[in-house]
């Protein structure tokens, strides 16, 4: 048997191991509803991790796309990704629920795995505007409703959270390892296939247990606005209908990808404009919390913008320029180079669960600013060992594979001190009749961030050709990555320390929020 199926294997084992632990420890501390929604994000992250692995490779193998556009187009995808959770946050607040929205984000993101499974040309940007369409009604959504089962202060609800993240990240982890592998070993369609197969595991899973485990949460807030008719048609089938009439919408946004480029600036000024405006009709202090909320929101932008060089420039680093040979057994890249990450969190994420209990009953847990700052100190010198590995392999051109490996231990460590905090942080201090619309804008700043992800990343695209017409060398296009990962940590670090200084004014806006 093959080392890469071995290490697929066995990783697929440690994950059940460590949710058996998970759920053993916390399940008479957490309610059901929180083992369901772990489930059902874990693999709708198998799918989309999955699907994520492959894409860009994908992009410039089979489609042809150079190196800096394919980062372009990459970046406008998972912008659109994680723009459309402000729309689909919204019409859950104000019209579908979250129950509704989660069945019908899943069913359209399951048709887009499936669509990217037919080997055609012609069906990959439809399948990427079902999955953005799909994304927008169940990511937003999922997060939100967990926080329905915890109160604002509950101080279970930091664990809570990150057990859930630790579901996202083995979803991701397998997806990434199964779909990575057939993807570069048998068919890159089998590997979108089996993303789609579980997708729909995710979703029968939901639509199984929801009605006994979920109880009355998460049902449209006025079901009689949802059944009255429009022109004979129940105004729910008319917001059905527009989920599926904006996939040729967000296919154009896709390809035409500068579009994109001018669209959301304005959209970021509309959205923050519209927080602040609410903000100012909240009472004093919850006025002082949104704000709080929004200024940690817009900080994670940069944050995403270096962290997303996973799925790109980082993707094509691990395919050209690391040392993939272990044990005589070369690993597909986009299996280490996307699996790596969730295999990490899987690992550190009791930890890290353990570690914020403990602190927080010693009254010295680190509010929420300061892990932020923290967060991008990791995230710095991540990139930095990476820096250092690139030095080491600067005469062959390959990175030796513990260099990256550790590279991505730091980076994960500075992601657990922002994104389940982040998710956290937007449930307890949004007013409750905001907390779909402001997680919306949370993911609103991961789309700014991977869009900024994309550009950076075409700012670090190795050049088809000389000028002479010959291929650049492992040698000559490893500085290039280098030099993009140096000024990462240089900003990383700045950042940081930033961060740090101002997290006791933010603190005080929080009204002793953690």
């Amino acid at each position: 048997m093959d080392l890469d199926i071995i290490i697929v294997i066995i990783g697929a084992i440690f994950s059940g191991l460590m949710i058996a632990v998970a759920w053993s420890i916390n399940r008479r501390t957490h309610p059901k509803a929180l083992w369901l929604l772990f489930f059902t994000e874990m693999w709708e992250r198998f799918s989309f991790y999955g699907m994520r692995a492959l894409l860009i490779l994908y992009m410039t193998h089979q489609l042809g796309f150079h190196d800096k556009e394919a980062n372009l187009q990459y970046g406008a995808y998972n912008a659109l990704v994680y723009t459309m959770p402000l729309l689909g946050g919204w019409l859950a607040d104000r019209f579908l629920g979250f129950r509704k929205s989660i069945v019908l984000g899943a069913l359209l993101m399951s048709l887009g795995h499936l669509v990217l499974a037919i080997p055609s040309h012609a069906t990959f940007f439809l399948g990427l505007g079902l999955l953005i369409s799909g994304n927008g009604f169940f990511k937003p959504n999922i997060s939100s409703f967990l926080g329905k089962f915890y109160e604002s202060n509950d101080p279970r609800k930091d664990t809570a959270y990150s057990i859930f993240y630790m579901g996202i990240n083995v979803g991701a982890f397998l997806g990434s390892a199964l779909c990575g592998y057939l993807g570069q070993k048998v068919s890159w369609h089998w590997g979108f296939g089996v993303a789609g197969f579980f997708m729909v595991i995710g979703l029968v899973t939901f639509l199984v247990f929801s009605k006994s485990v979920l109880g009355d949460k998460g049902l449209p807030p006025h079901p009689e606005v949802l059944a009255k008719k429009h022109a004979g048609i129940p105004f729910s089938w008319l917001l059905y209908g527009l989920a599926f009439l904006l996939v040729p919408v967000l296919m154009t946004l896709v390809r035409l990808h500068e579009i994109t480029d001018w669209l959301l600036p304005i959209l970021g000024v509309l959205t923050i404009s519209s927080v602040i405006y609410l903000g100012a009709k909240e009472p004093k202090q919850a006025g002082e919390q949104l704000w709080a909320a929004l200024i940690m929101i817009v900080l994670s932008i940069l944050f995403w913008g270096f962290y997303e060089q996973s799925g790109g420039s980082l993707n094509l680093m691990a395919e050209r320029n690391v040392d993939m040979n272990l044990g005589g057994t070369v690993l597909p890249s986009a299996m280490v180079n996307n699996s790596v990450n969730p295999f990490y969190i899987i690992l550190l994420t009791p930890v890290f669960g353990w570690m914020w209990t403990w602190l927080s009953k010693r009254g010295i847990e680190p509010s929420s600013p300061l892990k932020f700052g923290i967060a991008f100190l990791l995230l710095g010198v991540g990139y930095y060992v990476f820096v250092l590995g690139g030095k080491t392999g600067a005469a062959t051109g390959l990175m030796p594979l513990w260099f990256f490996l550790l590279g991505y231990f730091l980076i994960t460590s500075g992601e657990l001190f922002l994104s389940p905090i982040g998710v956290a942080m937007v449930t307890k201090l949004s007013p409750p009749r905001m907390v779909g619309f402001l997680m919306g804008v949370w993911f609103l700043a991961a789309a700014f961030g991977h869009h900024l992800a994309g550009f950076i990343g075409s700012k670090m695209a190795i050049p088809e050709t000389h000028k002479d017409g010959t291929p650049f060398a492992l040698t000559e296009a490893l500085p290039i990555y280098m030099n993009g990962c140096h000024n990462i940590a240089l900003a990383s670090f700045a950042a940081g320390f930033v961060i740090i200084c101002l997290a006791p004014f933010i603190q005080k806006w929080m009204h002793g929020v953690k």
